[in-house]
């Protein structure tokens, strides 16, 4: 006879919420909650290799959107809002303690003097092609411990969910 496996959090927060609650089924919390923790999980693994590299999550955000662009590696400020999802004065934020560092470079573009680029430096491409280089080999060993198997299968099922959630 197989044995059961010790009950994870979420399965604890289920099973009292059953018992408090027969009334309702928690079982949206089976995925949803796994999924929130994981995420919580990833973000932390994550973190740790930025910070390897002194940036925070944030600052490897705006520096591997910087990169992405290609040669000459700048964007409009507000395109690179746009492109790491946080407000202009959030970026304006991350830019400032970038340039303090060397990383990137701000200039009046040519056509508008009101309109800010920013470009990264070449200490500051220097940076983020080796923090890339790391923090890929951590998601592929993050992603090694679940195998090919699951891990295709989980990519198609998250496609599938963001698809529905935000429709572009």
């Amino acid at each position: 006879m197989a044995e059961n496996p010790p009950l994870d959090r979420v399965a604890e927060i289920q099973e009292a919420w059953r018992r408090e609650r027969p009334d309702l089924d928690p079982s949206p919390q089976g995925v949803i909650g796994r999924l929130h923790r994981v995420a919580l999980e990833l973000t932390d693994r994550l973190v740790a290799v930025y910070g390897q590299f002194g940036l925070t999550e944030g600052e490897f955000d705006v520096l591997a959107t910087l990169r992405r662009a290609g040669a000459p590696y700048e964007r409009a400020a507000g395109e690179l809002a746009d492109h790491t999802l946080v407000t202009t004065g959030g970026l304006t934020k991350r830019v400032d303690r970038l340039e303090a560092r060397r990383l990137v470079e701000r200039r009046a573009e040519a056509s508008d003097a009101r309109r800010r680029i920013v470009r990264l430096t070449p200490d500051g491409l220097d940076l983020i092609d080796r923090a890339f280089t790391a923090h890929l080999a951590n998601e592929h060993a993050l992603l090694d411990e679940l195998g090919a198997d699951d891990t295709d299968a989980l990519e198609r099922v998250l496609t599938r969910w963001l698809a529905i959630l935000d429709p572009r």
